[in-house]
């Protein structure tokens, strides 16, 4: 069988992929339709991912035509309420694994993201889009809602009302519509969309990597309970990363050299 994902991961030799960065590639022409195959490999990516210390930023990318044009649809059409009842647990797991990764994480998206492909995108911490890439959660046309975190993440980003908007509708957002609600946060030509997201990735990828990792985990988990939860903690992790390198690093090269000069292992 066929490898859908592959992962690369950078070591700076050849200067295709910076050192410290590693590119998760969807590999199912023509459109990258997220099956289950391909739900299990990102799983096994992020899993991969999350557990290599050398690996400090991380690339979503589906080639210079399209991102993913959303989930297998002649695969969902096969299943019964029984069988999704099961799978879709597994569905949702398998995004959330690649939300999950605690690093920074830049989704490029050429041609199109809709469906899952926009949920997938919605894992990312960013998103570089194509001028000419189409967003969208399409699935209400098929009589069905987003069951890979769309409903959940995509509010949670631009907001409840543009969020019902575009699930309510299932219509293509352009990239220009894009940016202007937040749903992303780049528009580059389609040809440069890789090369921007590596570029971003090889600053975080020099960064502090304990330190990034606890802010992601500050902003992703404070969002998902009250105020006060949030703050207790930020607190938590502000006080642990006393307790790092990085921070003796960062700090003594402040007061020795001024801000933003010093260089983290």
């Amino acid at each position: 069988m066929a490898q859908l994902v592959q992962v690369e991961i950078g070591d700076g030799s050849d200067g295709s992929v910076p050192a410290g960065v590693a590119v998760v590639r969807l590999d199912r022409p023509p459109m990258n339709a997220l099956n289950t195959q391909v739900q299990e490999e990102l799983r096994a990516a992020a899993a991969r991912l999350t557990a290599d210390a050398d690996v400090r930023a991380v690339v979503l990318f589906g080639g210079d035509k399209v991102f993913a044009a959303g989930a297998d649809v002649k695969e969902f059409s096969q299943q019964d309420h029984e069988t999704m009842f099961v799978d879709a647990g597994r569905l949702s797991s398998s995004l959330d694994a690649v939300a999950r990764i605690p690093k920074p994480v830049i989704a490029a998206v050429t041609g199109y993201a809709l469906g899952g492909g926009c949920e997938l995108a919605l894992t990312a911490d960013f998103r570089v889009s194509a001028d000419n890439a189409k967003w969208g959660q399409p699935e209400i046309l098929l009589g069905i809602i987003p069951g890979a975190g769309g409903t959940q993440r995509l509010p949670r980003l631009i907001g409840p009302a543009r969020a019902k908007d575009l699930i309510y509708t299932g219509r293509f957002v352009d990239a220009e519509e894009a940016l202007q609600i937040g749903l992303v946060d780049a528009v580059v030509p389609a040809a440069e969309v890789y090369s921007t997201a590596l570029a971003m990735a090889a600053k975080f990828a020099t960064g502090p990597s304990l330190a990034l990792a606890a802010a992601k985990a500050a902003v992703d988990e404070g969002l998902d309970g009250d105020l006060a939860s949030g703050l207790r903690l930020e607190a938590h992790l502000f006080a642990s990363l006393f307790a790092t390198e990085d921070r003796t690093t960062g700090m003594q090269s402040f007061i020795e050299n001024g801000p933003g000069k010093a260089v983290f292992k």
